[in-house]
């Protein structure tokens, strides 16, 4: 498939049959899709994701709010060229990013459902971020919703915050987690852990950096 005859399907099959709606800035964009050619495979703060099936190869990041994040994430993605933890960038128009589709599960997903973690994708995402600061950016906001595993590597597929100052603690936080709690405890056995557990682990987390951020 030529890539001008994807844009069209872009644009005649899925932005005019989608909503991208949120309720709060702090939370996820909610997806209405009634297209009947694309499907909805994932949704973030910014924006919904959507797949063809003629061109399983790539998704589409259709940006929901905030169009300056999307020109922040096709610079991010300009930097970072051609790296094997990270996607690819193949085309975008005024609020949307074609981008090269990663496969596998995300951490999250798989502490979920009991899927063990080997260290080897712990150690392919801290080459990526090297990578990522070698070339200028700074990663930020990595963490277990955005960095999926397949076939014992690691991928990371949200690069969109890369170009923000300062220091994110979020990745050197789940790492200390896997080396003192998972690597030990859970990695050989592994039972799933229910998502209400770990979603209170997750806003209790992040109750605790607000609290830290306070006394700073």
């Amino acid at each position: 498939m030529s890539m001008d005859y994807y844009i069209r399907l872009i644009e005649n099959e899925l932005l005019p049959y989608i909503q991208l709606n949120s309720n709060h800035p702090f939370d996820p964009i909610q997806v209405r899709n009634q297209s009947k050619s694309w499907k909805t495979i994932g949704n973030g703060n910014y924006a919904g994701v959507f797949l063809h099936g003629s061109n399983p190869g790539c998704v589409v990041k259709v940006y929901g709010r905030n169009p300056e994040e999307l020109k922040n994430e096709i610079h991010v993605y300009k930097q970072l060229g051609k790296h094997e933890t990270f996607s690819k960038l193949i085309a975008y128009g005024e609020n949307y990013l074609v981008l090269k589709k990663l496969e596998g599960i995300t951490l999250y997903d798989a502490i979920i459902k009991g899927i063990p973690i080997p260290e080897s994708v712990i150690k392919d995402i801290d080459r990526g971020l090297e990578y990522a600061r070698s070339v200028g950016l700074n990663p930020y906001d990595v963490h277990g919703k955005n960095v999926v595993m397949f076939e014992g590597k690691g991928y990371i597929v949200d690069v969109s915050d890369f170009y923000k100052d300062g220091y994110c603690s979020k990745w050197d936080d789940l790492k200390q987690a896997y080396n003192k709690i998972y690597k030990p405890f859970l990695l050989k056995l592994h039972p799933p852990i229910p998502f209400f557990i770990l979603d209170g682990v997750r806003k209790g987390y992040r109750v605790y950096r607000r609290l830290i951020k306070r006394r700073i």
